[in-house]
Order: structure tokens, then C-alpha cells, then sequence
């Protein structure tokens, strides 16, 4: 099903939906690549064979730009863009490695590192921890802090649970709910620190108008929302 809705080979999540046209051509990392109009600089970054660290975007889902971690360097714009949000133009000149850039990306996972448990950093297996081993994190950088390490987990849906401490609000399971799956039964809920993915009312997940779809854990990074039967023995954190 999700290597349909990507329409892509070897199952690759070129980070932003595929787009249909007019093709044009542009460099990135020195290598000319063609993609169509309406792509993303990520989706052609991709194409070149260039893996740009995300997390809030992925290919099932439209770009939405909050992670901040996938920056890039164009010849001739100002700062460094997202490229999940950025679309390509005709003859841009992509960067997508550097020393500042390396300085940003780890600047932005250590900030979300601030707020995920230091016992699941050395032996983590999702999307997040592959951000991290690719731009070279390998420890948590912090001292405990004030944090949503206390709060429980939710462990009312028989299929799935969702742990608040390894949640980075990225916004992916609530846009899952509602582009893939039409329910809306998920929302971010507060501002700030005190914002947090809620189901319904802010209901435990089983009471919420959740249908248990599963679209919102298999777009979770960060397995903050994973399957209980990867858990036999029980779920505990690290």
C-alpha cells in the first residue's frame, strides 16, 4: 500500500509526493538532475542519490516544513531554505553538504534530544536515530531538564501505544490521520513546550474517535507510536 501511494521503487521515501509534467533541470551537489516542475529540492536531491536528513517530511504526505532539519544551501537565495518546502526552478544550484550546514542540523536534533529519553539514543532504530547517526550524534548532549519525560504512556489502543517522551510533535501522525486517513482524530494541542499530539479531547487514544487505521504509526520517526507486538515482553523505556 505505501510503496503505491509513493509510486516508487525499492520502497525510497523521497521525502515530499512525486509531482507529473513538464520536466527541467537543475544541479545539486554538481550533478544535473531532471525533475518535474512542482518537484521539491528534496525530491530532486533524492533523485541525484543525495539522502537530505528529515523528519517531519516523508513522500506520503504533503510538505509541511517544521522540522527544520533539512536545510540546504542555494546558489543566489539568502540563508538556507528548507528543501522539503522549497520547489526546484530551472537551472538552481543545490548544495546539500557543508560545514554550516552540519553545524545547523546537529544544532536542531540536539535541541530535540533535550527532550528524549538519554537511555534511547545508543541503540534507537527509527527515523530519528538514523537523523542522528547521519549527522554524527552519537550521545545525548544534555543534563536532565525539565522535560515530558514523567508522562505516561498511552497504552489503551490494543494494536499500538504512544509515548509522549519520544514524541518531537512533528506533526507527521496528525497529518497522517487526516491526508491518508480522513479522520481527523488527531490534533497538537497547546503552545510552545506545553504543545503535544492529543487524540479527540485529549481522550486516551481507545476512547478517541480513532478507527486504528495505523496511519499515524507508520509515519511516526521517532516510534513514539509503534505496534505493541514489537514489544512481547512488554513496553518499558530506555
Amino acid at each position: 500500500m505505501w510503496s503505491e501511494l509513493r509510486d516508487l521503487t525499492d520502497a525510497i521515501d523521497v521525502g515530499t509526493p512525486p509531482r507529473s509534467g513538464e520536466s527541467i533541470s537543475l544541479s545539486v551537489d554538481g550533478q544535473t538532475v531532471r525533475v518535474p516542475r512542482g518537484s521539491s529540492v528534496m525530491l530532486a536531491a533524492a533523485k541525484a542519490g543525495r539522502n537530505i536528513p528529515k523528519l517531519c517530511a516523508t513522500d506520503t504526505l504533503e510538505p509541511f516544513g517544521s522540522c527544520r532539519l533539512c536545510l540546504v544551501e542555494i546558489e543566489g537565495a539568502r540563508g538556507y531554505p528548507a528543501s522539503c518546502t522549497t520547489l526546484v526552478a530551472e537551472g538552481m544550484s543545490v548544495r546539500t553538504e557543508s560545514e554550516a550546514l552540519t553545524r545547523i542540523r546537529k544544532g536542531v536534533l540536539e535541541l530535540y534530544l533535550s527532550d528524549f529519553p538519554a537511555g534511547d539514543v545508543a541503540d534507537g532504530w527509527s527515523e530519528f536515530h538514523q537523523a542522528l547517526q547521519q549527522v554524527g550524534i552519537t550521545s545525548h548532549p544534555y543534563a536532565p531538564l525539565t522535560s515530558h519525560q514523567a508522562v505516561a504512556v498511552d497504552e489503551s489502543n490494543p494494536y499500538f501505544l504512544f509515548d509522549p517522551a519520544k514524541c518531537i510533535v512533528c506533526s507527521r501522525c496528525v497529518r497522517a490521520c487526516e491526508e491518508i486517513q480522513g479522520t481527523f482524530a488527531l490534533t497538537i494541542d497547546g503552545r510552545g513546550f506545553g504543545s503535544k499530539v492529543a487524540a479527540g479531547q485529549d481522550q486516551p487514544f481507545f476512547e478517541s474517535d480513532c478507527v486504528s487505521c495505523g496511519a499515524c504509526v507508520q509515519t511516526c520517526p521517532t516510534q513514539a507510536l509503534v505496534e505493541k507486538s514489537l514489544f512481547p515482553e512488554g513496553y518499558h523505556r530506555g
